[in-house]
């Protein structure tokens, strides 16, 4: 006998420990069912899809030709090890991330979520100085921004620079070089907006100039930290970090596990800047959303440093049970098949300019400090004085009220902190963004006032 309505909510309330959830206050929300970017509870109610279920579903639930790659790979065989041995449709996949990558990013490391992906990222670029043929021992810290986001193992939550969620962790960090934040939104004092790319990518260069001797890499969301409130970074940061790290021989990390795959408009958000980094980390998106993959790119000249006789020690002792797994592998693949099928990129700039649209009128609000954007990617944050930017207190969640608000309107997004965020999946139709914007727009509304 299948389980009834009310046992599956208690059952979800009583046992299932929701990650970054107070469970004190949780109020059970099941989705049962997706239909392109429409979610469906328990009770039958719709929602749009406003945050790609965590940013990762990219051509909508259900897509037929992701269901039929999973069900064509699921009648060969739906896990197979990497470690030692391979798969057909995992080989397949990692030439086609090559063909599509930065140039130069020609091997490819698979395992299964954007924190595995970083902290195989780390372990490579500690090791590679290491063991190089000039070996540089001395080179073993990491740099990242303030306000940074890279997961929640270890390793990357010691590059995180979020207080309220990784500051109880401390005692277990390792310790991170902090570069200032480049937002454009709160600029330091005496720093104007024409000054700002040149105050940031000096704070940069001085913490280069002095630490990169010691320096293994610079770890960098590309573009827009997304975690930190979708901070968008000014215009030709991302290269000029890029020039300075090559300048200062520190290797440069580009963490896109969430702008990757087509979020900012471009495939991978260091197109926009002609970046190629020495790692590129990869996760979310990748199987638009279907199942846990992430793959770590990295240059030739890091794989060679791993190379050598069993005696020598030099390999990689790092792996996931279901990294690189087929079936994953499969959906990746018709990912990327239906991005080249329904032109998804090139259909992105009318989606974009309606965002762009909405998010004018949102931002008179009074309410309604900044309201920006990158690509499909809209963040609309809520101030206490819109003159001052003086910022709400994060403890009386007015985010969270406004999203719980939209919910009623039949709009499901989350916020960070007091910033409401838009990243629906690149599928979202004209009409709906429309929908998500005035779900929203009236979401703040009821919830802050005229």
């Amino acid at each position: 006998m299948s389980p009834s309505r009310d046992d599956l909510l208690r059952w979800d309330r009583e046992h299932v420990w929701h990650a970054f959830t107070q469970m004190a206050e949780y109020e059970p929300l099941l989705i049962e069912r997706g239909e392109g970017c429409t979610l469906i509870d328990v009770d039958g109610r719709r929602y749009l899809d406003g945050v790609s279920s965590l940013w990762c579903n990219v051509h909508g639930h259900r897509h037929p030709r992701i269901d039929g790659a999973i069900r064509e790979q699921l009648d060969k065989i739906a896990h197979t090890t990497l470690l030692g041995g391979g798969n057909p449709t995992t080989a397949t996949l990692a030439r086609r991330l090559v063909e599509i990558a930065p140039a130069g990013l020609n091997r490819v490391f698979f395992s299964d979520s954007g924190a595995t992906a970083v902290e195989v990222a780390l372990k490579m670029a500690f090791q590679y100085w290491q063991q190089r043929p000039d070996p540089r021992p001395k080179k073993t810290r990491f740099a990242a921004l303030a306000e940074a986001y890279h997961g929640d193992t270890i390793g990357s939550v010691s590059l995180g620079g979020i207080d309220q969620f990784h500051e109880m962790f401390r005692p277990l960090l390792f310790d991170v070089l902090r570069m200032p934040i480049p937002d454009t939104y709160r600029l330091p004092p005496s720093v104007t907006a024409e000054r700002a790319l040149d105050h940031y990518v000096g704070e940069v260069e001085r913490l280069l100039s002095e630490h990169h001797e010691t320096l293994a890499a610079l770890v960098v969301e590309p573009l827009v930290q997304g975690a930190a409130g979708m901070v968008m970074h000014p215009s030709g940061f991302l290269r000029a970090v890029r020039e300075l790290t090559r300048r200062y021989d520190v290797l440069l990390i580009a963490d896109e596990v969430a702008v990757g795959f087509g979020r900012t408009g471009t495939m991978f958000a260091c197109e926009q800047e002609a970046v190629a980094p020495d790692m590129l980390c990869l996760a979310k998106g990748i199987t638009g959303g279907y199942l846990p993959l992430s793959a770590t790119l990295a240059t030739d000249a890091i794989w060679q440093a791993f190379l050598g006789t069993y005696a020598e020690s030099k390999t990689l002792y790092h792996g996931h049970t279901y990294g690189g797994n087929p079936l994953g592998a499969a959906a990746a693949l018709a990912t990327l098949d239906v991005f080249a099928e329904e032109q998804t990129l090139a259909n992105l700039p009318a989606k974009v300019g309606r965002m762009s649209e909405h998010l004018r009128r949102i931002a008179e609000l009074p309410m309604v400090g900044d309201a920006r954007q990158r690509g499909l990617i809209g963040a609309i944050e809520l101030v206490a004085d819109k003159a001052t930017r003086e910022p709400l207190p994060w403890t009386e969640r007015w985010g969270n009220r406004v999203c719980l608000a939209a919910r009623k309107h039949g709009v499901l997004i989350r916020p960070l902190g007091n910033v409401v965020v838009w990243m629906p999946p690149l599928a979202i139709s004209i009409e709906q963004l429309d929908e998500l914007a005035n779900a929203t727009e009236a979401a703040i509304l009821e919830v802050c006032g005229g």
